[in-house]
């Protein structure tokens, strides 16, 4: 499949301090859908003058009230169609969900057959591209930059006619040539308001678009949309963004935009944010809020409505009051993978010649309630067949069973599987450099406990399914004392148990609701997690080798870049020396590396290097 236009343009990072939009096609008849995405045939018939105009509409009493109804997904993470790609079966979970642009298209048919097309919009609110392993295949396997192909979530967004989408931070996983090819192969506007050249307050990409609405019967309606992407992408993807991207505060450059916005006219002002409500961060230092969605409702007048992402939860509808005009402003996040449609009706009345925002709702739309479209199925069918026997190739054979299910609490063998081969990679790019006699230790997370290695073939699917996430393997220097501090900042992930309660490991676990992925664990040194101590007083026996570490004693350490950057604010690792980083993606490392061996024999490389203990006594 290629796209159609052959070679790719030019850059799509958009630099200059005018904004395009609908307006052209009010005046000239031109329908700009094939640019922008946007008006619906009889729109433009409208704009051309043809019976439905705004003149006839204002002749027909065209003041009154009328609903129309915006449509949002976000979080897609590259689910295409209803597949796991880790189970090589149709996707399943306890509560009944289906995931897949496909699923989202039969919806989106229905309310627009139900509401009238004229009268809806369709946005996203980011993390698109990444996050299956369709996302990797494409981004890195046959990346669409080098082969010219149309990536499949472009294509489904083009088919389903997305209105316009905001960047999320996975945007930027692949870097910033990947993310351009994309964003020239979509038809809708691809927007990130607070995504600044550096050192500059030029937005990289197009802040916003207003796309006017030809209802039938009543004066057009533009409505306005503001996209704001994460500034976790600066700590995030530092190695692709560094000197060349800034990300500012999402609630200054929505007081920036939306009087722009408004200025010109708009009648609905909405906002699509790759970012949560809970006004909290991840991470810490001098980068602007994390989850600021709620907080841009409350501080920046002017808004109507707020699409929003990034947290993966399932949020209908929540009202949030702005505390300088006391409006209400209706909030909604989908769930992610395509598992829910956020749905926003928002009814406008006409006064002395202008619409005015009346009523204001959300809700979201399970997508099981919907079979595939047909059509979008078979438009990825062969990348998603390509990426099903790419992910189903055999690597190694091992010698018995592995499982993720006890990684949280115990040290297990297969997560033992990723140190080795971190620790190996980075022992080999340190020999003969000054860094060659430090001890190198490893760190890793258990990011899937539903993860497991078969007795016999193992699969590159096993592989991805154990290492979830495009991460990049460093080295970086840090001493004795900064690892017992690291160890004891990721200790907070248990709750304080009594030493003589029932033994509940599940319950211990994800204290201050840290998810399994911010859960680090050390090899090459062994320790003990005293989870009857209070935090910050957990660590104990703290040895390399047999002995004690001495806080000035100096470790190499294998390190993930998400970690390394700053994700999950873990003490120490940011400002550390690094001494190795050659982009070395970690599940391509592993793949490789189990390759070569043939064999994976958990005797050969399972140490039990770390134990929780309560007062002192084992747990296990």
């Amino acid at each position: 499949m290629r796209g159609s236009g052959g070679r790719p343009g030019p850059s799509p990072r958009w630099c200059s301090c005018r904004v395009p939009d609908e307006e052209a096609a009010e005046t000239s008849g031109v329908s700009r859908r094939q640019v922008l995405g946007g008006l619906t045939a009889a729109g433009a018939l409208a704009a051309a003058g043809w019976p439905g105009s705004a003149e006839a509409a204002e002749r027909a009493g065209g003041d009154r009230p009328v609903t129309i109804t915006i449509m949002g997904t976000s979080d897609l993470h590259s689910n295409a169609v209803d597949w796991d790609y880790y189970k090589d079966a149709p996707y399943a979970d306890s509560a009944g969900n289906v995931v897949g642009l496909a699923r989202v298209s039969s919806l989106v048919k229905q309310v627009r057959a139900d509401r009238g097309r004229d009268r809806t919009l369709l946005f996203d609110a980011g993390d698109t591209i990444q996050g299956t392993p369709l996302g990797f295949y494409y981004a890195t396997v046959e990346p669409i930059t080098k082969t010219h192909r149309v990536h499949p979530i472009a294509a489904q967004m083009n088919a389903i006619g997305f209105d316009a989408v905001a960047l999320g931070n996975h945007e930027f996983n692949y870097g910033l040539p990947m993310l351009d090819a994309w964003i020239r192969q979509m038809r809708a506007p691809v927007l990130a308001a607070n995504a600044v050249h550096a050192g500059t307050a030029r937005p990289a990409y197009r802040p916003y678009i207003i796309k006017t609405m030809h209802v039938p019967g009543h004066p057009p309606i533009r409505v306005g949309l503001l996209g704001l992407t994460n500034p976790g992408v600066a700590i995030w993807d530092k190695g692709n963004v560094s000197g060349k991207l800034e990300f500012l505060d999402l609630v200054e450059t929505a007081k920036r935009w939306v009087p722009i916005i408004r200025a010109r006219g708009v009648d609905v002002m909405v906002v699509s944010a790759h970012a949560g409500d809970s006004g909290l961060s991840s991470y810490t230092g001098d980068i602007p809020v994390e989850n600021a969605s709620a907080m841009v409702a409350e501080q920046v007048p002017g808004i109507d409505a707020i699409l929003f992402g990034h947290a993966h939860n399932d949020v209908p509808q929540r009202f949030v009051t702005n505390k300088a005009t006391g409006q209400s402003v209706v909030m909604s996040e989908p769930k992610c993978w395509g598992q829910r449609l956020s749905v926003f009706d928002i009814t406008l009345t006409r006064s002395r010649g202008r619409w005015k925002v009346t009523g204001r709702s959300a809700t979201t739309v399970n997508t099981n309630t919907v079979q595939e479209d047909p059509k979008l199925v078979a438009l990825v069918k062969k990348q998603h067949d390509a990426v099903v026997a790419y992910v189903n190739q055999d690597v190694a054979t091992s010698t018995q069973e592995m499982s993720a299910a006890e990684s949280c609490w115990k040290d297990t063998a297969i997560l033992d599987y990723v140190h080795l081969v971190q620790t190996e990679k980075v022992k080999q790019a340190v020999a003969g450099t000054e860094y060659a006699s430090l001890p190198v230790i490893s760190i890793a997370a258990p990011f899937s406990r539903a993860a497991t290695f078969p007795a016999g073939k193992v699969t590159i699917r096993d592989i991805a399914g154990l290492y979830i996430y495009d991460n990049t393997l460093l080295g970086s220097v840090l001493t004795g004392a900064q690892i017992k501090a690291y160890l004891e900042y990721s200790a907070q992930y248990f709750a304080q148990v009594a030493p003589d309660a029932p033994v509940a490991p599940a319950s211990w676990t994800n204290a201050h609701n840290r998810p399994d992925y911010n859960y680090d664990q050390m090899s090459g040194v062994t320790y003990d997690i005293d989870i009857a101590q209070p935090e910050g007083a957990r660590i104990r026996n703290l040895t390399y080798g047999g002995t004690p570490v001495a806080d000035d004693q100096r470790f190499v350490v294998a390190v993930n870049n998400y970690r390394q950057s700053g994700g999950g604010g873990f003490p120490h690792i940011t400002a550390a020396p690094v001494v190795y980083n050659a982009q070395v993606a970690i599940r391509e490392a592993i793949v490789a590396y189990a390759s070569a061996a043939g064999t994976i024999d958990p005797a050969a490389f399972h140490t039990e290097n770390w134990r929780l203990v309560r007062a002192g006594t084992p747990v296990f």
